[in-house]
């Protein structure tokens, strides 16, 4: 079985490029596949391969004080989902370009549990009897293999439309514990973190977001599959992939 993997951690990296060639090295060396960002503000892995190969990458990392923290959701599938390695050096590990919505500069916005969010969604509100609203902070690609029932879906295309298309519900969810989430929770930190910022301080964001839920209390209250970026396109609530299957092989370069 091949472990997949989905990692972000926001921290101060002072060389990114460096830490990116580093990382190459290593992913290249155990034989893994996916993608790494680095960025100043911390770094966001998809990665794939042996269980023992990903243990050993991992160990690295979280023997770095950096890393220590860096929480690590895992799926299994029979193929790997990934063509091949990327690694990449971004402005932002996940793209949002808003300076009151970044991670490093303001205390991390409150979170929420998985299985707080489950028992809330259960009883029908929070535990100081306010509505809770789930409010999806993925684009509407993502959102079509499905969201919690009933959330709050926005009409974007990419992050940083958010912000806009927030703006016309704000009103209506003064008065409810808003709940922002996402795949794997490194959106709905920005946009909770944002939000609150913003005036907004009932919001919340979902510890670990879809996958994180899945992983820990499974599906109730999720209405059909999370998207994920890879050829696996989607995971049910026992984070069993949509399309398992082997990846064609590379065409051959043309000369």
């Amino acid at each position: 079985m091949i472990a997949n993997t989905a990692a972000y951690h926001f921290v101060t990296i002072d060389h990114p490029l460096q830490l990116a060639d580093q990382l190459l090295a290593r992913a290249e060396a155990a034989h893994l596949r996916g993608s790494i960002l680095v960025a100043g503000e911390g770094l966001n892995l998809f990665l794939a391969g042996a269980q023992a190969d990903i243990d050993g990458f991992y160990a690295a990392l979280h023997a770095d004080a950096r890393f220590a923290g860096m929480r690590v959701k895992t799926s299994y599938s029979e193929h790997q989902p990934f063509a091949r390695l990327k690694v990449k050096v971004k402005d932002e590990i996940i793209s949002f370009r808003r300076d009151d919505g970044q991670p490093l500069e303001y205390p991390r916005a409150p979170a929420v549990d998985p299985a707080t969010v489950q028992r809330w969604l259960r009883q029908g509100h929070d535990d100081a009897g306010k509505p809770v609203v789930m409010l999806d902070t993925r684009n509407l690609q993502e959102v079509e293999f499905g969201t919690f029932q009933d959330a709050l879906v926005l009409p974007i295309e990419k992050f940083t439309d958010l912000p806009a298309a927030l703006a016309p519900h704000r009103e209506a969810l003064k008065d409810s514990t808003v709940v922002s989430f996402c795949t794997g929770g490194i959106r709905c930190e920005k946009a909770a973190l944002w939000m609150r910022n913003d005036g907004m301080d009932n919001v919340l964001q979902l510890d670990g977001g879809i996958l994180g839920y899945f992983e820990e209390v499974g599906g109730e209250g999720y209405e059909g599959r999370c998207f994920v970026f890879d050829e696996r396109v989607a995971l049910d609530a026992q984070l069993h992939p949509l399309v398992d299957q082997p990846l064609p092989e590379p065409k051959p370069s043309a000369f």
